[in-house]
């Protein structure tokens, strides 16, 4: 009787935990040694974490609630995998920490998440472009970075497919806070909303994104220190042909009082040996507006990047990357002399880096 007893304790436990959260830990560990040059700069060998991938660990839950409802969260930290440091000083979930609600009408989520053109986290629409958002100087948010990539006190929703399209908006009623004290209008707030089409071999996105710059001029949201509403138009295009997966970006951002800028992106992802080559060339052209103490007011900037991936398992990828930036408009050493005092030259270079990358 009693070990009949014990055995319908355990499984009424059992039963609770199966009807509960669904839990699972996962991360990334990215490492890599970097060697830079940039003109008038001393050729720096470092290692580095996150040049691939950036490196964290992360718990993703989610519970079932009937009739095709469920309520999740995620809660994802960065860290420096060659200090051990968080990436991001006082934030015990600084890459995305949110809590869902989904079912027939989509998926509306709350707290800290990714912008939909950031190129990282849950809500991320960005396409166009092989490298993503990674390698460095070879990332495609490196140059514009007019929206931040992620945003706090946000409110994002994100539609159910209908033949491959999706819509999605994201607002952040503060992207760094919005207790401060001050009333509404004094927070720097986040607008964006986006489409993306995902069918057969298709793979493309259009969307628009502001940040109004009213909490504070210089808050990282953009290239100038100005107070005015930047704004960003972002196109990805791609269609995956089986072994090559040719794509198009172009980004249009603009800023009063700061940088206006067109950003044109040609790439592609090849098979090749087992790996995956990924090439890319990038140009940017515009003006900064006068915004920039020691800067031209024309911008013009031109990267190549390329990349080859190797996956030594399901989980592990080794890796190569080496690309070259040519600053010869906008990008003067006036603009960067608080790295070292020299005269004035264009800001050309490169980056090389081999790493590893291992998901868990």
């Amino acid at each position: 009787m009693k070990k009949s007893l014990i055995a319908l304790a355990v499984l009424s436990a059992s039963s609770v935990a199966f009807a509960a959260s669904n839990v699972t830990l996962y991360g990334v560990v990215d490492a890599s040694a970097v060697v830079s040059k940039a003109g008038g700069q001393d050729t720096t060998v470092s290692m580095n974490s996150g040049f691939r991938n950036g490196s964290r660990w992360g718990i993703r839950g989610v519970e079932e609630l009937g009739n095709g409802y469920a309520v999740g969260f995620i809660l994802e930290q960065g860290y420096n995998m060659d200090t051990g440091n968080e990436n991001t000083a006082g934030k015990q979930f600084s890459r995305e920490s949110k809590l869902y609600v989904q079912g027939n009408f989509g998926q509306l989520g709350f707290g800290r998440l990714g912008s939909l053109a950031g190129g990282a986290q849950s809500n991320n629409m960005l396409t166009g472009w092989a490298l993503g958002t990674s390698y460095g100087g070879g990332s495609w948010t490196s140059i514009a970075r007019n929206s931040g990539t992620r945003l706090d006190n946000a409110i994002a929703y994100g539609s159910p497919e209908f033949g491959g399209l999706k819509v999605s908006a994201m607002y952040s009623n503060g992207v760094v806070a919005d207790d401060n004290g001050k009333k509404w209008s004094d927070n720097t707030h986040y607008y964006g909303i986006g489409a993306q089409y995902t069918l057969g071999g298709f793979k493309n996105s259009l969307i628009f994104e502001a940040v109004d710059n009213k909490g504070q001029a210089d808050a990282g949201y953009s290239l100038a220190k100005s107070d005015k509403t930047a704004y960003l138009i972002n196109l990805g295009l791609g269609y995956d042909f089986g072994t090559w997966t040719p794509m198009f970006a172009y980004q249009y951002n603009w800023q009063d009082e700061g940088v206006k800028a067109n950003i044109f992106g040609l790439s592609a992802a090849v098979k090749l040996g087992g790996g995956t080559a990924k090439l890319g060339a990038r140009y940017a052209f515009g003006k900064n507006d006068g915004a920039l103490e020691g800067a031209e007011d024309k911008l013009r900037v031109w990267t190549l990047n390329a990349a080859y991936e190797y996956p030594l398992s399901k989980r592990t990828t080794a890796w190569v990357y080496g690309g070259y930036a040519d600053g010869s408009k906008g990008l003067k050493k006036e603009y960067t002399k608080h790295m070292k005092a020299s005269d004035a030259v264009n800001y050309n270079g490169f980056q090389f880096a081999v790493g590893m990358t291992h998901n868990f």
